[in-house]
């Protein structure tokens, strides 16, 4: 394990439990962790516009004992008005740890190479690994084991799917993507995610056809248009609608658990009857973006966890 967290894959299969298992510690034992991390400050260098993240690095990293310093666009873009490279170099002087919710995957290697602190990806175009933690730990609280659960996720091949999708091959869990034709997750990941499951006995399936869902324990849904997209969700609907969770989706496949990462934008990707109803998990989900980005700083930033 790397002292970094860009794509998620720096943990394995152990240390991904290991790490769960502290998420689950900090939720019920707040008090236990009240000083991990006192005297460290991170900085959260923030890109795109958030709620869930910044909200829960900013309130999580507080109730660890920490400081967190927010850092925008109106200090001056990456990259313009100095370098990404000057920007790791200088960060890494004062801070303990650098949080970065960025456009492009290319900033975040950069500040890693740089950077002599850990570096966290807290989303960038190609994966989103803090969403997936809290995914699974919120699963985990659910049905306990992981393994052998299918989770099947419908809509746009994005960063969310990617990051979800690499978990559930490093935890054993079967993995579903259901996108329209065109709409598809990138292949060299997909093709990363098989190999990564077929050591830990869980298949990855992408299909166009919502019949794939069948059987799935968890159904998963994200926004069906991107942030800086120029698509709108009247346009995108066209394509997405057979791939709205619904009510009737819900009955046909079986599933016991409804996730979403959030923003959601009722009735396009998911209905408010499904999303206000009793298998809806998606606020407590988002609760768990807390708890597991806390665990993860403290086993980077307090040797006592490691």
């Amino acid at each position: 394990m790397d002292n970094v967290f860009i794509n998620g894959l720096e943990f394995d299969q152990a240390a991904l439990l290991k790490l769960l298992s502290l998420a689950h510690q900090i939720k019920a034992q707040p008090q236990d962790f009240a000083q991990a991390l006192a005297g460290k400050s991170v900085v959260t260098l923030f890109e795109k516009p958030s709620l869930r993240t910044r909200l829960s690095f900013d309130i999580g990293i507080n109730k660890l004992g920490g400081h967190a310093v927010y850092l925008d666009q109106q200090n001056g873009a990456m990259g313009s008005r100095e370098s990404v490279k000057d920007f790791a170099l200088n960060i890494s002087t004062w801070a303990d740890a650098i949080v970065a919710r960025v456009n492009h995957h290319s900033t975040l290697t950069t500040l890693s190479e740089y950077s002599s602190v850990p570096v966290v990806n807290s989303l960038c175009d190609l994966y989103h690994p803090c969403q997936a933690l809290a995914d699974f730990m919120t699963i985990q609280e659910v049905y306990g084991d992981v393994s052998g659960l299918k989770l099947a996720y419908l809509g746009e091949g994005n960063n969310v799917t990617h990051s979800l999708m690499l978990l559930a091959a490093c935890l054993g869990t079967d993995f579903v993507a259901v996108c329209p034709k065109g709409h598809s997750p990138d292949a060299q990941i997909v093709k990363q995610a098989e190999q990564i499951a077929a050591v830990n006995g869980a298949s990855i399936m992408v299909s166009d056809r919502v019949e794939a869902a069948a059987g799935a324990n968890i159904l998963y849904t994200d926004t069906w248009v991107s942030m800086g997209s120029n698509v709108t969700l009247e346009q995108a609907k066209e394509v997405f609608m057979p791939y709205q969770i619904n009510q009737q989706l819900v009955e046909q496949t079986g599933a016991q658990t409804i996730l979403h990462c959030q923003p959601a934008h009722r009735e396009y990707e998911i209905t408010s009857t499904v999303m206000d109803g009793d298998k809806s998990k998606i606020i407590q989900q988002a609760e768990n973006r807390m708890h597991a980005q806390n665990a993860l700083l403290v086993t980077l930033l307090n040797n006592q966890f490691k």
